[in-house]
């Protein structure tokens, strides 16, 4: 008898956490699509991007540097396309926002270096050294660099979370994809970001305050203010 009820026991635990299971996947990918759907409209070309008005900056999301000198391709992709938006007169003022959160570990840096060397104006480039995720990018974005209208870039997998944020924080924001090759790692990424989108769409409902804020700095100034070499 008291091996049935622990049978009984035992299959309901398992139903439970079965249960639990699917709730749980059916809301990863009832969340994901939602995401997704929500501002597909808002990646658009190089050439529409062209013809967008009052931009007020191209924002390059971070990634990985190498030795604190180099981009990896994933950034120097961002970069890349980045530079050419600004070229092509989508803006005048690019926002290099990156992970600078020590210093030995410098994304927005080697960014705006990049872009000096590719013939940007350093005045004309801005560094958000307190970027350290996409939220806090994005928040900043509009607190610390008081912009309102802006042109993202990153890659398409990146992309859709991106600008889900930037909507529910109240920017205007277009998206550009860089995928320019293909990345080491990216079912690994792909993953990941599934589950990144689920955190910032919650994230978006709590709208937390970011690591750090501070003054303002009007992106539509000197991005020399922001250098710190």
């Amino acid at each position: 008898m008291k091996k049935t009820k622990g049978k009984i026991r035992l299959i309901k635990i398992l139903l439970g956490l079965l249960s639990i299971g699917t709730v749980g996947a059916i809301s990863l990918f009832g969340i994901n699509q939602y995401v997704k759907r929500a501002i597909s409209r808002k990646i658009i070309t190089p050439e529409e991007a062209a013809k967008l008005q009052e931009i007020d900056c191209i924002l390059v999301l971070g990634a990985g540097v190498w030795n604190n000198s180099r981009p990896s391709f994933m950034l120097e992709d961002r970069l890349l396309r980045g530079i050419e938006l600004y070229e092509t007169g989508v803006s005048n003022r690019l926002l290099m926002s990156g992970d600078h959160g020590r210093k030995d570990y410098d994304e927005v840096n080697v960014m705006k270096q990049f872009a000096m060397e590719a013939g940007v104006p350093s005045e004309h480039i801005f560094m958000d050294h307190a970027g350290f995720s996409t939220y806090e990018s994005l928040y900043r974005a509009r607190d610390v660099f008081e912009a309102d209208k802006i042109v993202l870039v990153t890659q398409g997998y990146h992309m859709y979370r991106a600008l889900y944020i930037a909507k529910k924080l109240g920017l205007e924001a277009y998206g550009v994809t860089s995928d320019q090759r293909q990345y080491v790692g990216q079912d690994y990424r792909e993953a990941r970001e599934a589950l990144a989108r689920v955190k910032d769409f919650f994230y978006t409902l709590v709208r937390p305050k970011p690591t750090f804020l501070g003054d303002t700095i009007p992106v539509s100034g000197n991005g020399d203010i922001t250098n710190d070499r």
